[in-house]
């Protein structure tokens, strides 16, 4: 998507944006401001991992953390979010730091050093009585511990801001932040086993035809940062020919809208539903189409992930959609929206052979994006949920295998 070249305005939690890089910014766009208050949260947090330590004399109380998921194997990325809750303003911007050491044994084996917020709220710009979320992205080292621990602080060139109470730190002013276990067996992607077409398919956006009967669900898309139910149901199901790849996507939605109208348009910034697939899952070569409520298209070609991103490409593709509601009319409530898509496969990149036969896999995703409370707040879920800020996590996308 061209998420590879613009960061998303607004999805915090799913866009490729690092929060690690840079300084933060002096002045907050509205759309950065947008970002910066779904990172306050209204009411006080219950982590699973809490914490009750204080910083520089009462200033800073950190509340904890969550991991998700809980445990992993070595290789693998899991989201983590700390809670603070300031108490009394700082006059100065502190970074945090954040050391993952196998437990029991010295070694920074990962650092997460950031600004909190993904630098939209600077410590120097936390009002007292603000509660702040931080959420970031991190891949677990591999070998060598059965469980790992994270501890976490605020350091400033060379400085580190104090930690209150002396049995709440390690001697250096680190707070022990965070436990993780290390899973022994790696995690599971799913697999789709898509039938060929056994009636026919009419591209209408409805999705009763003969050809769409007996062809099974995805089951519910996954919240993409935490694998998660997500708020709003969202199958999809995939069928062939000796010509096509088909997909069809049945989305639960109370307020369906689109705006943009011209093929290509970021869409992806809107609601939309999203096809990657990588034909012969070499984890470099891949293609991602796009389709919103307004049945506009975005395709694109990557010649590596997330490199080279070739919009001339044309995946021929014909689509339709059908809006179960009224679209951009947020003053009624919606029931969702369906959308079919048919793919000259031809087209796609590196397909190992076509026909398929029986058992010939591919590497796919199919994700969509959400916004809720008045198009403020933006939720992705996923058929193989990454995990990590990144729709291109080709490591994580599943499995589409051919079935006869």
């Amino acid at each position: 998507m061209r998420r590879a070249l613009l960061a998303l305005a607004a999805v915090a939690a799913l866009s490729c944006r690092d929060s690690s890089v840079g300084p933060p910014p002096r002045r907050l766009d509205a759309d950065q401001s947008r970002r910066a208050e779904s990172h306050l949260l209204r009411q006080r947090p219950a982590p699973s991992q809490p914490s009750e330590a204080t910083f520089a004399g009462g200033r800073i109380r950190y509340l904890g953390s969550d991991v998700r998921p809980e445990s992993a194997p070595g290789g693998q990325p899991v989201r983590v979010t700390h809670y603070f809750e300031s108490l009394k303003p700082l006059d100065k911007s502190w970074k945090l730091f954040v050391h993952l050491e196998a437990a029991g044994r010295a070694g920074i084996l990962v650092n997460a050093d950031h600004y909190p917020a993904e630098g939209l709220l600077p410590t120097d710009r936390w009002q007292a009585g603000q509660i702040i979320e931080d959420s970031y992205s991190m891949v677990l080292p591999q070998g060598g511990a059965d469980e790992l621990v994270g501890y976490l602080g605020f350091y400033r060139y060379d400085d580190r801001l104090p930690v209150d109470q002396p049995q709440a730190h390690d001697g250096a002013n680190r707070v022990r932040a965070l436990r993780i276990k290390l899973a022994d067996e790696p995690l599971q992607l799913p697999t789709y086993k898509a039938p060929k077409r056994k009636g026919e398919i009419a591209i209408d956006g409805k999705l009763d035809d003969e050809g769409w009967q007996g062809v099974p669900s995805t089951g519910p898309f996954l919240r993409t940062d935490n694998g998660q139910a997500a708020r709003y149901r969202t199958e999809a199901r995939l069928t062939w020919d000796e010509q096509f790849l088909y997909a069809a996507f049945d989305v639960q939605d109370e307020d369906v809208w689109a705006k943009l109208d011209k093929r290509d348009e970021p869409i992806y910034g809107e609601e939309v539903v999203e096809l990657f697939i990588d034909a012969d899952g070499d984890g470099a070569t891949y293609n991602e189409l796009e389709l919103s409520p307004k049945n506009v298209i975005f395709d694109a070609y990557f010649p590596a992930r997330r490199q080279g991103m070739d919009l001339s490409w044309d995946s021929g593709m014909q689509t339709a959609v059908r809006v179960l509601g009224t679209l951009n009319d947020s003053s009624d409530k919606d029931r969702g929206w369906t959308a079919e898509l048919k793919i000259p496969v031809a087209n796609l990149a590196k397909v190992p052979r076509w026909p398929p036969q029986p058992g010939d896999k591919w590497r796919i995703n199919l994700y969509r994006l959400e916004w809720h409370s008045d198009r403020k707040v933006n939720e992705g879920s996923a058929f193989s949920p990454p995990l990590v800020p990144d729709f291109h996590h080709l490591p994580r996308f599943g499995w589409l295998e051919f079935a006869p």
